[in-house]
């Protein structure tokens, strides 16, 4: 028994010293398998449960419930005979109770299928956010999963908050169909939260896309693109083992210009509080108010009430008034000096031209009086003497 223990202490079968000291090796039993390379076996397949693998049943009982709206009490009481009997199919409980508010679900001694009462509990979540019963039933199918997203702590701002929830609803459910479309899920939003039903790889997406729009990270129609794309490269047999991301489409957020919010001085410290402002009574006593009479105080109230009476009349008709006030001249006292400037030098170049005019016209008349026969009358007495004048100066 000693030598055993020894053996048992040293390893596995005395392998070394650094296994005597105690240390764990690992991957010593990661042995090749016969079964792992078998490609008959598909290791993502679920295999639907058989009673035969659990005839004993449960040993303890399981229960889960869940509150639900009141609004949703009527819907429920038409549909949990559909429920009950499909529950019952598994061989779990239900109850309603409308007291509370709650629905409960539970094992029975005829359960055999221990995974069965979380499908249950997923159930009556799903009926408790508004899913349609025929719909929420079909999560008790082993390849349905679902989702419950929720969304309304995800931004403080409630008009924020319901536009991105349009947002991911679309004009007439458009956006919404379409993810239900790629993704293979059923969505429904309602209220603070998302409920979602479909494979584990489309919940994923779902929630992507949820929480991306919600949180204004990305539009879900960008989303909605690259779903697209994916559909039509995972029918391409040739780039089923190669990367996608050289094909998918990268967005970019656009900065949107927001508000600048001013940031307001700091007034400078000071430890002692601010000087306490005079009181009603101590402004009365300080204007002697306080000490008129009640006749003194109501006639002084009267005259000012008049006062600001006159005034306001005054600016009433001052506004009256002044529609018929006509309007000033554009021009002023300098354009008319300038005017007169410039009228007195037109006149004096216009009176200097009419001078020249009227000496031109004398020249020309002048002109056209000459006779012919006086001028050669004039020529020959003036001729000779000329000649006489020069034949005196010769003698």
């Amino acid at each position: 028994m000693a030598e055993e223990a020894s053996i048992d202490r040293d390893g596995v079968g005395g392998e070394g010293p650094s296994t005597a000291k105690g240390k764990k090796h690992k991957g010593k039993h990661d042995k090749p398998k016969p079964w792992d390379e078998d490609p008959n076996i598909d290791r993502w397949k679920i295999e639907k449960f058989d009673p035969s693998w659990n005839e004993g049943g449960m040993l303890e009982v399981s229960s889960f419930s869940t509150l639900f709206p009141q609004y949703r009490e009527k819907y429920l009481q038409e549909v949990w005979p559909m429920v009950k009997s499909a529950l019952k199919e598994h061989g779990v409980s239900c109850e309603l109770n409308l007291v509370e508010g709650s629905m409960t679900v539970s094992t029975t001694r005829k359960t055999r299928d221990p995974f069965v009462i979380i499908k249950a509990r997923d159930l009556i979540k799903l009926l408790s956010r508004s899913v349609p019963a025929p719909q929420a039933i079909k999560i008790l199918n082993d390849e349905m999963q679902c989702d419950i997203i929720k969304i309304g702590n995800l931004i403080r701002n409630k008009e924020r908050f319901v536009k991105r929830r349009e947002r991911l609803l679309g004009p007439n459910l458009s956006t919404l169909k379409a993810i239900e479309i790629l993704t293979g899920c059923y969505v429904l939003v309602q209220g603070n939260t998302v409920s979602a039903m479909g494979s584990f790889k489309g919940l994923k997406q779902v929630r992507r896309i949820v929480e991306d729009c919600i949180q204004n990270q990305l539009h879900p129609v960008y989303h909605i693109k690259t779903l697209l794309m994916k559909r039509e490269l995972a029918k391409n047999p040739a780039l089923a083992n190669e990367n996608w991301d050289r094909f998918l489409p990268k967005f970019k957020k656009k900065n949107v210009k927001q508000r600048k919010v001013k940031a307001k001085e700091k007034k400078p410290y000071t430890p002692f509080p601010p000087p306490q402002q005079p009181s009603k009574i101590d402004l009365q006593l300080e204007s002697g108010e306080y000490f008129l009479s009640d006749k003194k105080k109501s006639a002084r109230k009267w005259q000012e009430k008049q006062e600001k009476q006159a005034e306001k009349a005054a600016e009433n008709k001052r506004k009256r008034e002044a529609a018929f006030i006509p309007p000033k001249e554009p021009s002023s006292h300098l354009t008319d000096s300038n005017k007169s400037d410039k009228n007195t030098s037109d006149l004096a170049a216009m009176t200097k031209s009419l001078k020249n005019k009227a000496k031109g016209l004398k020249k020309l008349k002048a002109h056209d009086n000459v006779r012919a026969e006086s001028y050669i009358a004039d020529a020959e007495t003036s001729r000779p003497k000329k000649k006489h004048r020069s034949s005196s100066k010769t003698e």
